[in-house]
């Protein structure tokens, strides 16, 4: 099955997306960033045709116009557990965080899984449109995020989420 793959210019730079034949998006990523995901593998086309609706709501959402992402998202293959995490993260609202002890609960696991939650939010490949970046430290503070803090500083600034502080 033939893959296909884009780049989007934007405010945190030239983003890499990624679709397959039916045109569900399967990644977004910063190339380049650490943990950086969905690369284009062998075989992938380039090609923008694709990307058109995704290219409107990430202008969208970065015009501060738009609050929720309605694209069709492919599903990588994941253990049910990540399944699970990431469509938690598809519920945290716009301009609010969460910690990855209140993710946790929300699918219903506690005390040592709140580490495996914290390895499935950062093995998400679709950045910005599932909102990992809205997952914090206990504290509030900072912690992870594939795109880097300074970009997930910057989502939550647009989105006007509670104050955070990177941790250092």
């Amino acid at each position: 099955m033939t893959a296909y793959w884009t780049t989007h210019a934007g405010p945190l730079g030239h983003l890499l997306l990624t679709c397959d034949a039916a045109g569900a998006l399967t990644s977004l990523t910063v190339p380049g960033a650490p943990g950086a995901k969905g690369l284009p593998g062998p075989g992938a086309v380039r090609d923008d045709a694709p990307f058109a609706e995704a290219r409107r709501e990430l202008d969208a959402y970065f015009a501060g116009d738009r609050d929720r992402f309605t694209l069709r998202l492919g599903t990588p293959p994941a253990t049910d557990f990540r399944r699970r995490v990431w469509a938690a993260l598809d519920e945290i609202p716009y301009g609010t965080t969460v910690s990855y002890g209140q993710l946790a609960a929300r699918i219903g696991v506690g005390g040592p899984a709140v580490r495996a939650v914290g390895g499935a939010v950062g093995a998400n490949p679709l950045l910005i449109v599932r909102p990992c970046h809205r997952v914090v430290g206990a504290d509030g503070s900072l912690t992870g995020y594939a795109g880097g803090l300074e970009r997930k500083t910057w989502l939550l600034g647009l989105e006007r989420a509670p104050a955070a502080t990177p941790a250092g």
